[in-house]
């Protein structure tokens, strides 16, 4: 991040244990033989100011969680705790209606595909005022002009709000969607692969959009992607997930520099170097990813593990600090006997 963006110490949103299992029927009478857990204990914080990154293969549940996250889906257990007015942390899953509506507000997300996040028969005007209607804020002269404000902000021109999504290009419509989530003025975004649908010359511009929005608004971002470039570009700190639960976190720098676990290391191994005398070793993973319905017992990354040991294979590694290691947590049996990782 640009040293002009200083996030504070202040915890704004809190995970613990999140799970989210989706029932798995079979037979003509639907009987539920099983679950598929897509999240399965997931425990981080976010700080008001930072982005946290969220990485990791597809189907590793990052998606899921951001949208648990702004209640699209409900966890199955666990606690959601934000800072709902500038108080202390209370879990929003226990909010009564109308508390859960104002944090509604301040918690939105930005979609992966522009070209299905904006209603084609409706205009941009109406894409925004709707929101803005149900929150009431101002008069319908008073909204014409926030949109128009944001959509300056986003570099569009403010007589597009009476255009129709399909007069747009994929990267207008991501900076229209990223304006649409600006718009009731949320303390904390999800982006959910924001720009993995846009051409790279388009990516980078709407990236650094969104960190001038984010240093001029306060904004908080969770940021999920699969590019870990993008991911080490836009975040303070990196959680990396697999098969459903979190396998390492630390400070963007420190887990480019030097990754603990096994599988963070084949993740950054896979990172294409500009630098041609500079070529790393590619790590190669074994075998696939586990299925979610029956994950392996131990450490779920214990098959695909060139490391593996007995321990793996029957007892759960557990979130822990990483010795000599300043807010870097990994799971891993193994992180601390082995050398440090230099990718």
């Amino acid at each position: 991040m640009t040293d002009s963006h200083k996030p504070t110490n202040e915890v704004l949103l809190e995970i613990k244990d999140i799970r989210k299992y989706y029932p798995v029927y079979k037979g003509v009478f639907k009987k539920v033989v099983g679950h598929v857990k897509a999240v399965d204990g997931v425990s981080l914080f976010v700080r008001k100011g930072e982005t946290l990154g969220l990485v990791g293969e597809s189907g590793c549940g990052k998606t899921t969680l951001g949208k648990c996250l702004v209640r699209l889906q409900q966890p199955t257990s666990g606690e959601l705790l934000y800072r709902y007015d500038g108080s202390e942390l209370r879990d929003i899953l226990t909010l009564t209606k109308q508390e859960s509506f104002d944090v509604r507000q301040k918690i939105q997300i930005v979609f992966q595909d522009p070209y299905s996040s904006l209603n084609p028969v409706k205009t941009i005007f109406d894409s925004f005022d709707e929101p803005l209607r149900i929150h009431r804020m101002g008069s319908r002269s008073q909204r014409k002009e926030i949109i128009a404000r944001l959509l300056e902000s986003v570099n569009l021109r403010a007589e597009y709000m009476y255009r129709y999504p399909h007069e747009f290009s994929g990267g207008q419509r991501q900076r229209i969607c990223i304006a649409r989530a600006l718009c009731i003025q949320p303390e904390l975004i999800v982006c959910d692969e924001p720009v993995s649908a846009l051409d790279v010359s388009i990516q980078a511009q709407v990236l650094n959009l969104m960190k001038d929005l984010q240093q001029q608004l306060n904004l908080t971002y969770i940021f999920i992607a699969h590019d870990l470039s993008v991911v080490e570009y836009m975040s303070d700190r990196i959680a990396v997930m697999y098969l459903g639960q979190v396998v390492e976190i630390a400070a963007s720098e420190s887990l480019y520099a030097s990754p603990r676990h096994p599988y963070t290391e084949a993740l950054l191994s896979a990172v294409p170097n500009p630098e041609l005398d500079r070529q790393k070793e590619r790590i190669v993973l074994k075998g696939d990813v586990p299925s979610p319905i029956d994950p392996p017992i131990g450490c779920r990354f214990h098959p695909r593990c060139s490391k593996c040991q007995d321990i793996c294979r029957t007892e759960a590694p557990v979130l822990r600090k990483a010795a000599g290691a300043e807010d870097h947590y990994v799971a891993c049996h193994l992180a601390d006997t082995m050398p440090i990782l230099n990718v």
